[in-house]
Formats: structure tokens, sequence, C-alpha cells
């Protein structure tokens, strides 16, 4: 199959070029701007990119790209997107889809930090991606429910639905968390549909910390210290805890190619971070982007 023309200009796209796209904090909408609503406790006012970015690709064009072509440039990182359809989100008719190769794309990660000013309000601050680019959760499968009346619901089921993630802080202080939509069950229109997730623990009961200790497996306590193992100070460390946490997200539809069966939005997600099998308090992770989706029967 020959690779489209957009497709072989992207080929030579260089490996700092792509990796700058993920980083992208100020997305711009070609289309229009698409409100997120309330997202947690603060209205989200987004604009995403859903077609005619220089380094975006359709769904098409990504299948038509050999593996030399997509090597060390991070275009496997990216979700595809849709040039052609419409904005008006109505055109999509009332049923149950099934969603395919539903793709989430992270554009930004804030983090939640209380105000270096006394009495200061706690606000999302920008951070700086540490991790490899693999980050964005691809091969998911899913329900879409679109009501006569408007409304609309949204449920993930499966597929690659977690990565692991780095960001780090202006300060230096890096914070892990499982960038995840696992579970997501969400209801309201197709301009907000908001739902909680599930967010694993990021660490598996059989992992030890520095001193053997683990959740299934390794020692109850410290071993330099048996006597004090049930100290208050203490107990935390000991006691491992992989009790999964919960999420929010708010997902909105931008655009819709009826003829294709594609559809593509802007998402928004407040997470909890890492807490360390138990050990310390979770930070709040914000993650805003992009998503894409085939719709099936």
């Amino acid at each position: 199959m020959a690779v489209s023309m957009r497709a072989a200009q992207t080929a030579k796209v260089s490996r700092a070029s792509r990796a700058a796209r993920p980083v992208r904090a100020n997305v711009v909408c070609k289309a229009q701007k698409v409100e997120l609503g309330q997202a947690a406790a603060a209205v989200v006012a987004a604009s995403a990119l859903v077609a005619g970015s220089a380094n975006a690709l359709t769904f098409d064009e990504l299948q038509g790209l050999t593996y030399l072509q997509v090597k060390g440039t991070g275009i496997a990182n990216t979700c595809p997107v849709l040039e052609t359809g419409t904005t008006d989100v109505s055109a999509l008719k009332a049923g149950t889809y099934k969603l395919q190769n539903f793709c989430i794309e992270p554009t930004s990660f804030t983090v939640k930090e209380e105000s270096q000013f006394k009495g200061g309000e706690s606000e999302f601050v920008k951070t700086k991606l540490m991790t490899r680019l693999t980050y964005t959760l691809d091969a998911m499968s899913g329900t879409l429910k679109v009501g006569s009346d408007g409304s609309a619901s949204l449920v993930e089921e499966d597929g690659i639905d977690y990565a692991a993630t780095t960001v780090q802080l202006p300060g230096g202080e890096r914070v892990a968390f499982l960038f995840t939509i696992k579970q997501f069950d969400g209801k309201g229109t197709l301009d907000s549909i908001k739902g909680d997730f599930l967010v694993p623990s990021y660490r598996g009961s059989s992992f030890l910390d520095p001193k053997g200790r683990g959740g299934s497996t390794g020692y109850d306590n410290a071993v330099a210290l048996p006597a004090r193992a049930d100290a208050e100070e203490l107990l935390k460390e000991n006691v491992k805890s992989t009790k999964a946490l919960k999420g929010s997200a708010v997902f909105s539809v931008a655009k819709v190619d009826t003829a294709t069966g594609e559809i593509a939005g802007v998402f928004e997600s407040i997470q909890p971070s890492d807490t360390d099998l138990g050990a310390k308090a979770p930070k709040d992770i914000k993650v805003t982007g992009l998503w894409y989706a085939q719709l099936g029967q």
C-alpha cells in the first residue's frame, strides 16, 4: 500500500520535533473551541487539536507507515486525528455504539501543590515530563450510548488502559503516578460526559521496598527495628496497601465523521498519584489531552 504524501512527509520529522509534541500545553483547535464543562470543582474551557496539525496523522495514514518510518519519531505515542467530518455533534444519531481503537493522548500534566504564600489556595502547577514517549493509552474498547434527548454515556471496558508516568515539579520533586481511565463510567451530554474511574496501585503487592518489606511477601517490619514494629510512626511503612483509588474525568466530543464512523474530542481527568504502597498521601494529578475512537454497532 502506497504511503500518502502526508505520511511520507511525517517520516522525515526529526526526533526532536516529535518529542516536543506531547508537551504542548496550549493546544490549538482548528475547528472550534469545545467547552469541557465542570471537571472536579472548576469549569474548564479547553480547546484541542482535532485536526490540521503538521505532525498529526489520520488512522489510515498511521496504518500506512512502516516500522522504520515510525521508529524513533514518537508517532507511536500519538492518537489519530479527524480531518473530515463535522463539529456538529448532533449529527451522531441516537443509539448504542461499540468503541474500537479507543485512544487517549495526554498533552499536559499538572500537579496540585500548596501555595507558597500563607493562606493561599492550592493550585495546579506545570511539570516537566520525565517518562519516555510511552504514556498514551491505546487499543481500548468501550460502549458509547447516545439518547434521543441529547444524553450520552461512555464506559471503558478493556485495552491498554494504564501507563506508568513520572513528572517533575519546578522544585525538583518527582511525582510518579499510574495514568489511567480504567473502568471509566460517565454520563452527561456529548459536550460533557463526566464520571469516575479506577486508579490501581502504582506498585503490586509483591514489590519489596529497600528494607525488604512487601504486601504479600518479604519482611513484616524493618529488620533492624523489631521491637518498634508496631510503633505508630512506622506502621504505615510496615503495612503495605495496594488499595485502588478513584479518579474523575470529563470527555467532550469535538468532531464526528458519520461516513467513516470516527469520533474525536478532548478530555480532562484528575487522579491521585502514587502512595508508595500507602506510606504517603497522594497528590492530585490533572491530565488534559485528546481522544479518538471508531464507532461500531
